[in-house]
């Protein structure tokens, strides 16, 4: 007697089923194993993240579209800032090369400071160009959102994550992280930067997690934290969880000297 075939499809290759509202908990936990299996296949154990605007031009691309607007017509002030704003660009561009120079030349191979980003343009870019000029792999953990042309081409291609939930992208922001860079940014690095800071004041992140803050005159404009001081909103000890500079030696010496000192000598991430 032959056996019906049967049309029925096993669970985990039901993409109806997948995309579905009760599926949900299977897709965040695919966004936590995944990335760590790549993660462990590349020996990425530590991470130097840069966040910071999409939005902020090379210097090369913000003058050529100042000339243009000043040849053409159009918002003037605009493009004078934004040519002003592509200092950040650059600074976030050499950092990350000389960041990972510094990683290259460390004794123990095992022990590698991986430059990553959020993997869209601005800083993000910056950031993986620096880091790929000077030849080291980097990381992008890219966002799924409607925006043409997110993702930048300096990432390297084993290392390139897209993520559809935030807060799984954040996590493996903070639990690779060994320093943060926080450049000028808008809505989401204020959320990455207040998360981390949280996370630190709180001691739910039991790591020591050195954080710059690039770019004093932006973050003393947008944040106003004296008045969080003044208002007992924070403590004053507080503001010892972040260095502020507009500085790349200043930068890169005291996240070289917080990693060799801190990071250098300890296995793993804990949060």
């Amino acid at each position: 007697m032959a056996l019906k075939s049967s049309t029925a499809v096993e669970a985990f290759r039901n993409e109806a089923f997948l995309s579905s509202r009760d599926a949900r908990s299977l897709r965040i936990l695919a966004e936590y194993h995944e990335p760590a299996s790549r993660f462990a296949r590349y020996a990425v154990d530590d991470t130097i993240v840069f966040l910071g605007s999409a939005r902020i031009l090379p210097e090369a691309a913000a003058r050529e579209q100042l000339e243009r607007v000043e040849r053409e017509g159009g918002d003037r002030e605009r493009a004078r800032t934004m040519l002003e704003m592509s200092r950040y660009y650059e600074a976030a561009r050499e950092l990350a090369r000389r960041l990972t120079e510094w990683s290259k030349q460390l004794a123990d191979e095992k022990r590698r400071f991986v430059v990553c980003t959020g993997g869209g343009p601005g800083i993000m870019e910056a950031a993986n160009r620096g880091a790929s000029e000077a030849r080291g792999m980097n990381v992008g953990l890219t966002i799924s959102i409607p925006v043409e042309e997110f993702d930048n081409r300096y990432v390297t291609r084993e290392l390139s994550f897209h993520f559809h939930y935030f807060f799984m992208r954040k996590f493996w922001f903070a639990y690779l992280a060994k320093a943060v860079l926080v450049f000028p940014g808008g809505f989401g690095t204020l959320d990455e930067l207040s998360e981390l800071l949280t996370l630190l004041q709180t001691r739910k992140m039991r790591k020591p997690l050195p954080i710059v803050l690039f770019g004093k005159a932006y973050w003393r404009e947008v944040i106003n934290f004296d008045a969080m001081i003044r208002y007992g909103t924070i403590s004053a000890r507080d503001m010892e969880l972040m260095f502020q500079t507009d500085s790349v030696d200043e930068a890169y010496g005291y996240v070289v000297e917080r990693l060799s000192r801190e990071a250098l000598d300890r296995k793993g991430a804990t949060l």
